[in-house]
């Protein structure tokens, strides 16, 4: 992978992390109610999660280009509509109806200790279908033919570190003063920026298959 394919992954990743939404609640509650070490924890089982899925895409679509080719660009052109899709759908973030704190949020998690936060981090990433297929959607044009072993964990990698950094820095803000305020703050425009590059993302993609 080239250095600038792999500074483009880095920031889809954290675009697509910053995202609000059930993950990022999960982490906020567990940090105002257990603290900021039960924030972290949840933070580190999420990324870790978020890598098994990752791991997983990048294996399954290297095994598909190395047989079929064709149905790779067809799964590369489907990924591209839905990254269009979450991108439309993260620009409409101004509307109320589609505001971050409007919900969707998970249920509260069971109050208990650290393995608790554990158990609620790794939980939210690995039964997130959503997870799956924005990966398998970003993936698909970071597999190529021939990609080895160290492509994948590079990329596996990426997404685990950027998603546990950002989740980290979640928790360790908002233990600090001001911190909730400040994301709340800055949700619609976190949204806005992730849906315009994830619009971009989707055409050019489309544009490198059908070209």
């Amino acid at each position: 992978m080239t250095v600038s394919a792999w500074l483009s992954l880095l920031a889809i990743c954290v675009l697509g992390a910053m995202s609000p939404g059930p993950s990022l609640a999960l982490v906020v509650r567990n940090t105002v109610n257990r603290g900021r070490g039960a924030g972290l924890i949840t933070a580190l089982s999420h990324g870790l999660g978020v890598g098994v899925y990752a791991a997983a895409t990048a294996l399954g679509l290297a095994a598909v280009i190395a047989t079929h080719q064709t149905l790779h660009s067809a799964v590369t052109l489907a990924g591209a509509g839905y990254l269009l899709w979450l991108g439309a759908s993260a620009m409409r973030a101004g509307h109320p109806a589609t505001r971050p704190d409007a919900d969707p949020t998970p249920p509260d998690p069971v109050p208990g200790d650290r393995s608790a936060a554990a158990r609620d981090g790794l939980a939210m990433a690995l039964l997130n279908p959503k997870i799956a297929v924005f990966f398998l959607a970003l993936f698909s044009q970071f597999v190529t033919p021939g990609a080895g072993a160290a492509t994948i964990v590079l990329l596996a990698g990426t997404a685990t570190v950027v998603d546990a950094g950002w989740y980290a820095l979640v928790a360790t803000g908002l233990s600090a003063s001001g911190g909730a305020a400040w994301l709340r703050r800055r949700q619609v425009w976190i949204e806005r920026l992730t849906g315009a590059v994830l619009v971009f993302l989707a055409l050019s993609t489309a544009a490198t298959v059908l070209g």
